[in-house]
């Protein structure tokens, strides 16, 4: 099994890419589970065409809710959970992040789907306790950054890769790499391979800006299945190849519940 976690700053394409890495490995054959991991709960929205209920809202809202209430089918039979977030204004999304795993941990969601893949798209603006808890206690062992040549994408990227070091040196995740989203900055190609430089890292793969991935987004599609014979699709599936192979196979790890909570998220 690959458990691999995608950040990136809110708004760079991180959610774009993960559905498009997702949706290539599943047309791939494989067995694929993606895990949004953002309160606003938009990251499968490309892979199933529509909004899905939260597992946080059918905690609250069904108490003899099943895992078919929260996980739902999408291209090409990639597996899709929305953590989703506390109402506004009335709790902590870091918080909302491990109740939500506790959640899948108790309806035994990975034995049952045994996936082959997990994918868990992770907000990388605040790198708290919840939001950091996919490398944190274990459950991604794998961590690419999405990021473009812009300041403050940057600036996410170098602290999600802090964070990453932090924690690799207790056995936890490990940083395998940027995926640069391009933007058209000038000088990109530079600004960020600087940046991984200063990381201790590397750019593993340049995403072309490309008109095809607003188009299928209209559509609510990925580009893999909206425009599979596009050079944009062949791109994604390229990465998501790429992605796959510089993953590490790794069977049992923790649990959902075993996070025991930080000051952040107390």
């Amino acid at each position: 099994m690959r458990r691999i976690a995608v950040y990136g700053k809110g708004g760079i394409g991180k959610s774009t890419t993960s559905s498009n890495i997702s949706d290539a490995l599943a047309e791939s054959g494989l067995c694929v589970m993606q895990i949004g991991c953002d309160p606003k709960a938009d990251s499968t929205g490309l892979l199933t065409g529509r909004p899905i209920p939260t597992v946080l809202d059918t905690m609250r809202d069904n108490s003899d809710r099943t895992l078919e209430d929260m996980v739902h089918e999408g291209s090409n039979g990639v597996l899709c959970v929305e953590c989703g977030g506390p109402r506004p204004g009335t709790g902590c999304a870091g918080r909302g992040i491990i109740a939500a795993f506790q959640e899948l941990d108790r309806l035994e969601a990975i034995d049952v789907y045994r996936p082959d893949v997990i994918i868990y798209d992770v907000l990388g603006d605040v790198v708290c306790g919840g939001f950091a808890m996919p490398i944190r206690n274990g459950y991604a062992r794998d961590v690419f950054v999405v990021t473009s040549g812009e300041r403050m994408s940057l600036y996410a990227a170098n602290n999600i890769a802090t964070a990453v070091k932090d924690f690799r040196r207790d056995g936890y995740a490990r940083l395998d790499g940027l995926i640069q989203n391009s933007r058209g900055v000038e000088d990109e190609d530079s600004l960020i391979d600087e940046a991984a430089r200063r990381m201790g890292s590397e750019v593993v793969f340049r995403l072309p800006r490309s008109a095809t991935v607003q188009e299928c987004e209209k559509m609510n599609r990925t580009v893999v299945s909206g425009a599979p014979d596009s050079v944009m699709a062949s791109s994604y599936r390229e990465l998501a190849k790429l992605v796959y192979d510089r993953s590490e196979n790794i069977s049992g790890g923790l649990r959902f519940d075993d996070c025991t909570g930080c000051d952040d998220c107390e």
